[in-house]
């Protein structure tokens, strides 16, 4: 049986404004009624695999449980990494966890964001490199190019290995992100494949190579997971030795120095969406090479993307060449689509304003639902708030402000001190400054109220919470 590790911590700023480091792009629905997460959960499910074990952030737990139980899935264990520290220390943690259990046992390591389509290929693909694996190599697996892609690193073949082999190949060299010209060039040359950042060995295999090329990471990694602490099923890595270690990829730390290195070739479609190019193609674009999404039209466009992620903004493009066009309640991406992989740059900027469209969207996803702003002025706010079933907020009071809560669907168990009721729809009921207050939805479909706060403070910081069912402090 074969381990999906599915690594899920990853912000995606290149593909902002849809992408944030609030709600980054394996969760949000790029190409589908699915979300990448979801996709790559489902491609590596069924005979042969277990359930995942997943290595994310602690903002994004409850989304891991919440998307996959929305797929009929669960995961075997749910790693929290108290801060992102690249690949190398994820996939060692997961591979520490695994080796204590099983030293046999396979791990398949795979990207959630990546878009592969032909399930059934990748799957074959995967089970023709077993062998290989379990006989001791690292293997990696590499993408057959159909254009020269500068955003991605390449793998050249050692001599005499071949491209169109069904079977893992020697490797000679990792290659980093060339320019057009050297991308042209290895594309010529037929033995370069793109680095797909998917990879496949046993757990005593890959853990054998951290010991032998950076042992410094096993000592921290290993002091994370001997401290690590279950958090309502959650594995939570110890912060304090975690925080040490190194910020680095697992191709730096270990792929570009092992000689037990071997690369399964992979040509049946994958893309990891690493831009908006990169969506605009997957997407099939139209005889005139527009990809205009359903609040969208194009009109005397050519090669374009338009894109609106709001339900009360149309796009319209009139007249554009290569342009990508993707807007959002709050923020809206123009640009041309040889820039693409610069969206990442604009992040950056942003961020160095204190734009907080740089990290936020405007829908707060939280493990009881969510809620957005619907308007802010100097005293006031206004807010919709949407609540799964069964869910509850914390028991929590403010200093600053005072709310008032209306019901427009479903039902609201309400607590105000030691007042509890329930709030059906049309109905309200309000919440005095200092009030300690809960709410909650006791039935089967979503509850969806609308929140008036007013005072001097709206900050999320301004929540005093005294019980919490999901441990937040």
């Amino acid at each position: 049986m074969i381990t999906p590790i599915l690594l899920c911590g990853g912000s995606g700023t290149r593909l902002w404004p849809l992408s944030r480091k609030s709600y980054p792009k394996q969760f949000a629905k790029l190409m589908g009624d699915e979300s990448l997460f979801q996709a790559s959960a489902k491609r590596l499910s069924g005979e042969g695999f277990t359930a995942p074990m997943v290595v994310t952030g602690d903002p994004f737990r409850f989304i891991v449980t919440e998307q996959l139980a929305a797929i009929k899935q669960a995961a075997s264990v749910i790693m929290i990494e108290p801060e992102g520290r690249n690949t190398a220390p994820a996939i060692l943690a997961a591979a520490l966890f695994l080796e204590s259990q099983d030293p046999e046992a396979l791990m398949l390591v795979a990207p959630s964001d990546h878009v592969i389509p032909d399930e059934s290929a990748f799957r074959a693909a995967v089970m023709a490199a077993v062998p290989r694996a379990k006989g001791g190599d690292l293997i990696t697996f590499g993408i057959s190019p159909d254009r020269p892609e500068t955003g991605y690193g390449y793998l050249e073949l050692a001599a005499g290995a071949s491209a169109e082999a069904d079977a893992p190949q020697k490797l000679a060299h990792f290659v980093e992100k060339p320019d057009a010209a050297r991308a042209a060039e290895m594309m010529a040359a037929g033995n370069f494949l793109w680095n797909a950042g998917i990879f496949l060995f046993t757990a005593a295999t890959i853990c054998a190579a951290y010991e032998k090329h950076a042992p410094e990471l096993v000592t921290g990694v290993r002091a994370a997971l001997d401290g690590a602490m279950i958090d309502l099923g959650f594995t939570r890595l110890a912060p304090d030795p975690w925080g040490k270690i190194a910020d680095i990829s697992v191709d730096y730390a270990i792929m570009e120095k092992a000689d037990n290195l071997a690369v399964m070739p992979y040509r049946a479609g994958w893309s990891d969406l690493g831009g908006w190019d990169a969506v605009w193609l997957g997407s099939g674009p139209d005889a005139e090479g527009n990809v205009a999404a359903d609040r969208a039209t194009a009109i005397g466009c050519c090669d374009t993307l338009l894109r609106s992620e709001s339900e009360r903004l149309q796009v319209v493009g009139i007249g554009l060449k290569d342009i990508i066009v993707v807007a959002m309640d709050d923020a809206v991406l123009v640009a041309h689509k040889s820039e693409a992989q610069r969206v990442k740059e604009a992040v950056t900027a942003l961020k160095a304003k204190g734009v907080v469209q740089a990290v936020q969207l405007p829908r707060d996803y939280r493990p009881w639902g969510w809620y957005e702003s619907l308007a802010i002025g100097n005293r006031f706010q206004v807010k919709r708030i949407v609540v799964h079933p069964g869910a509850a907020l914390s028991l929590q009071s403010h200093h600053h402000r005072s709310e008032h809560w209306i019901v427009v669907e479903g039902t609201a168990k309400v607590t105000v001190n030691e007042t509890v009721k329930l709030v059906t729809e049309n109905q309200s009921v309000y919440i005095p400054l200092g009030a300690v207050h809960r709410m909650e939805n006791p039935g089967k479909v979503p509850m969806v109220l609308i929140e008036v706060q007013t005072g001097s403070y709206f900050g999320e910081d301004d929540i005093i919470r005294y019980e919490d069912v999901y441990a937040r402090s």
